[in-house]
C-alpha cells in the first residue's frame, strides 16, 4: 500500500481573468498531519474543492489514496471525507437525525454508527436537541462527525477549529492527533499559526493560489533568514542610527524593549563593534527563536492583489 494519500500536480483554476491556483503541487502521506496554510484569499479552500471534487480544476492532476477521483464520479472514494467551511445541516431536526440521513444518502456501510461518531466530537448529551438551537461550535463538531461516518483514511478540514472554544479546539486537535496515529492522513487548512505549529509536522504554504514553500516545519525554519536577536543598550536610539548606516544590519524596535537586529554573523559582530567604537554599551544581546508566524510572513504577501476572494469564487 501507498504512503502517499494525496498527489496533486500541476493543479491550476481560474475565474474569468483572475487565477485562483497556479500549477499547485501537493502531496500528504497516511498518518501524517499535513497544514495548508496561507492568508484569507490565498486559494486553500478552492483547493481543497478541487480535490473534494466539489470544483473542476482547469488542468492537472489529483489522486487520492492512489486512485483519480474522476473515476468515481460525483461521488468521493468511500474512504475519503471532508468539511469545507461552514457545515450546513437541516435546523429543524436532532443531530441524530441529520447524521442518520446522511448516512443513508452516502449509501455506504461504514461500520460507524451515529451514536459512535455524536460521542468523539462531544455532542451526545446534545445528539437529540434540534440544530437550530445549536451554536456556531457545536455546527461545526457536528460537521466534523458527519465526516467521521466514513471511516476516512483521508480527512481533509477547513478551519476545522473555527467558532470553537479553547476547550473544544484542544478535543478537535486531539482527535485529529488520534487519527493519524490510526493511519489516517489529515490535510488542515488553517491560517492559525499557532495550530499549525502544534499538530503539523509537514506543511504547504500559498500565496496568491501559488506554492511558496512545501516541506517539514523544521525545513521552513532552515529556508528562512538569519534568526534575529533582541539587543538592549545604553542608547538604543543611537544604536539604531548605527544600524541605518551598517551594511547587512536590519534593527527595529523590540516589542519587548530595546531593538530588534536581524543579521548574519559577520555583519552583527561589526555592528557590536561600532556600537563599542561608539561609546554605546551593550547590556543584552539574545538571539530569539522564530516562530512559524514570522516565517510565514516572510514568505507571503498581501492577498488582495492578484487573486480572487475565495468567498467570491464560490458564489
Amino acid at each position: 500500500m501507498s504512503r502517499v494519500a494525496v498527489e496533486a500536480i500541476g493543479v491550476s483554476k481560474s475565474y474569468g481573468t483572475r487565477k485562483a491556483l497556479c500549477d499547485v503541487d501537493l502531496v500528504v502521506h497516511r498518518g501524517e498531519i499535513h497544514g495548508l496554510l496561507g492568508p484569507n484569499g490565498a486559494g486553500k479552500t478552492t483547493l481543497l474543492r478541487v480535490l473534494l471534487g466539489l470544483v473542476r480544476s482547469d488542468s492537472g492532476r489529483v489522486q487520492l489514496l492512489g486512485r483519480q477521483p474522476q473515476a468515481f464520479g460525483v461521488a468521493l472514494p468511500d474512504d475519503v471525507a471532508g468539511l469545507v467551511e461552514v457545515p450546513a445541516f437541516y435546523p429543524y431536526m436532532s443531530a441524530r437525525k441529520n447524521l442518520s440521513l446522511v448516512a443513508r444518502l452516502d449509501r455506504r456501510k461504514s461500520g460507524v454508527s451515529v451514536d459512535a461518531v455524536l460521542n468523539r466530537v462531544g455532542l451526545a448529551s446534545d445528539a437529540d436537541a434540534k440544530v437550530a438551537g445549536y451554536s456556531a461550535g457545536m455546527r461545526q463538531r457536528l460537521g466534523l462527525a458527519s465526516a467521521l461516518l466514513r471511516s476516512p483514511q483521508l480527512l481533509m478540514l477547513d478551519e476545522p477549529t473555527n467558532s470553537l472554544d479553547p476547550a473544544a479546539a484542544r478535543d478537535v486537535r486531539a482527535l485529529a492527533r488520534d487519527l493519524a496515529r490510526e493511519g489516517t492522513a489529515v490535510l488542515l487548512s488553517s491560517h492559525d499559526m499557532a495550530e499549525v505549529e502544534e499538530l503539523c509536522t509537514t506543511l504547504t504554504v500559498i500565496d496568491r493560489g501559488r506554492v511558496v514553500f512545501g516541506g517539514s516545519v523544521d525545513d521552513l525554519r532552515d529556508r528562512a533568514r538569519t534568526a534575529p536577536h533582541v539587543l538592549q543598550t545604553s542608547d538604543d536610539r543611537g544604536a539604531r542610527a548605527i544600524a541605518l548606516h551598517s551594511p547587512g544590519i536590519r534593527a527595529t524596535p523590540s516589542a519587548v524593549g530595546g531593538l530588534e537586529v536581524t543579521a548574519d554573523p559577520a555583519a552583527l559582530d561589526a555592528f557590536v563593534i561600532a556600537l563599542g567604537r561608539a561609546g554605546i554599551a551593550v547590556r543584552r544581546l539574545e538571539r530569539r527563536a522564530r516562530s512559524l508566524e514570522s516565517l510565514f510572513f516572510e514568505l507571503t504577501t498581501p492577498a488582495d492583489v492578484g487573486v480572487a476572494d475565495e468567498t467570491e469564487m464560490a458564489s
